[in-house]
């Protein structure tokens, strides 16, 4: 009971504070002192796929081959026979494919029909992403100090952690930094914590956003989804025999500081969990790096759809034609079409890094990530390489694959209005089946 009374004492006398004496307290620190657990216990490493990757996958009979009828005419006949199927029309689809070795269009249905294009969003972020920030950028965390370090090993001064929105920090990371102001000569911070947050805006989900999904909270300072980075540095610090004396708060890093240690990741390492798990978090991590490729403070995603807009442009398309909300497709604001995603899959593989990098995160179908249950036993397993899509009422697939003619092709694939996902998944699979066979 007095517990209970300690805990209901503690959260009135924190409200009854004036506003601009409010000390800044993540919820980790805030469990640390309600319930006396270890920060380190809140941090969540399994992480759920964001796309539902359910075993749906229906047997795709193969497709019979007129010998007298060239690979182009089989293939037309092919994808005319399939989007003559119930559910092409009680749903809008939009289809484009395009021969990459010959340059040339293969087959287009509704390509310029504007969707919902759900986790397949995800493709124009990374080629944007990569095209503006460049295949060897690195995410950043920051660490920094002001004030001296006396002879008796006493920081008189503040720690600044400034945040870059890296999905991937852990607690390697977190005892790597801790060491490193070890390492400084300190065993005391008389001084502050603070977090500088300023990467991004204060905006914590996405435009258009349902309430009732499991949105990320878009923090720039974070460790395992969770606002617990502060709470989990200062624990570590005393773990390794550096005490603080001061307070956590946030605060934007002076220019007078001194750079400690740089924690990085590399936009690989991000862009594969965000592309093989269909990560929402990690696009939207991905989408505020663009937002902040001009050094800006407090960028939002305006500046994320200026960068994106401007890749349309260069493919020759018009932006006013789209609607870019958001970096992960969880956004119902969000409106492509096939057409548009088709060009920038032709765009990132007309410039070689690119390719490579985007080409490798992708899943493969019947082997990984969201695809490792579709196509089996098909001539597309092993051989499409596609980022899906699974919203509410959508599902869309976009990459390359092998034709049986040697040829490499890109396609996209958006179906808008269905009431459940296997008949649309079917579909695309029938599709990529008919394109590999």
């Amino acid at each position: 009971m007095k517990l209970k009374y300690l805990q209901t004492l503690l959260l009135i006398t924190l409200l009854a504070l004036p506003v601009k004496a409010q000390v800044y307290l993540d919820s980790a620190e805030i469990a640390h002192i309600l319930h006396k657990e270890d920060p380190k216990a809140i941090i969540v490493d399994k992480e759920e796929d964001s796309d539902s990757d359910e075993d749906s996958d229906v047997f795709v009979t193969p497709f019979d081959n007129d010998n007298t009828k060239s690979w182009q005419e089989n293939i037309t006949a092919r994808l005319n026979g399939i989007l003559k199927s119930d559910i092409v029309e009680t749903t809008q689809v939009g289809l484009m494919v395009w021969d990459l070795t010959d340059n040339k269009q293969v087959y287009a249905f509704n390509e310029r029909k504007h969707l919902r294009p759900a986790s397949t969003m995800k493709c124009v972020t990374a080629i944007t992403a990569l095209d503006r920030l460049g295949c060897n950028y690195n995410y950043q965390t920051r660490i920094f100090y002001t004030g001296t370090i006396d002879s008796t090993k006493v920081l008189n001064g503040d720690i600044y952690c400034v945040g870059g929105m890296d999905p991937m920090l852990s607690n390697n990371d977190l005892s790597a930094i801790a060491h490193a102001i070890k390492d400084l000569g300190v065993e005391r911070i008389n001084g502050n914590l603070y977090a500088d947050l300023s990467f991004k805006d204060r905006d914590e989900f996405g435009h258009g956003w349902c309430w009732d999904d499991k949105n990320p909270r878009l923090i720039p300072l974070s460790m395992g989804r969770k606002d617990c980075f502060m709470g989990v540095l200062r624990t570590e610090l005393r773990r390794i025999g550096v005490e603080h004396n001061g307070v956590m708060s946030e605060k934007i890093v002076p220019n007078n500081a001194t750079l400690i240690t740089t924690r990085t990741h590399s936009i690989g390492e991000v862009m594969r969990r965000m592309m093989k798990k269909s990560d929402n978090f990690y696009a939207e991590s991905m989408f505020y790096q663009l937002a902040a490729a001009n050094n800006g403070k407090w960028n939002g995603a305006k500046q994320a759809r200026n960068e994106v807009n401007s890749l349309i442009r260069k493919i020759g398309l018009s932006p006013s034609n789209y609607n870019i909300a958001d970096g992960s497709g969880l956004s119902l604001y969000n409106y492509v079409s096939a057409e548009l995603e088709l060009q920038l899959l032709r765009y990132a593989f007309s410039k070689t890094d690119i390719f490579n990098t985007l080409y490798n995160t992708l899943p493969i179908a019947g082997v990984d990530g969201t695809l490792r249950k579709r196509m089996r036993h098909t001539p597309a397993a092993n051989n499409v390489r596609a980022k899906t899509g699974t919203v509410m009422g959508v599902s869309s697939l976009a990459g390359y694959l092998t034709a049986s003619n040697g040829h490499r092709l890109c396609f996209a694939i958006i179906v808008n209005g269905g009431m459940s996902q296997s008949p649309m998944r079917n579909l695309q699979n029938k599709i990529c089946v008919a394109l590999s066979q």
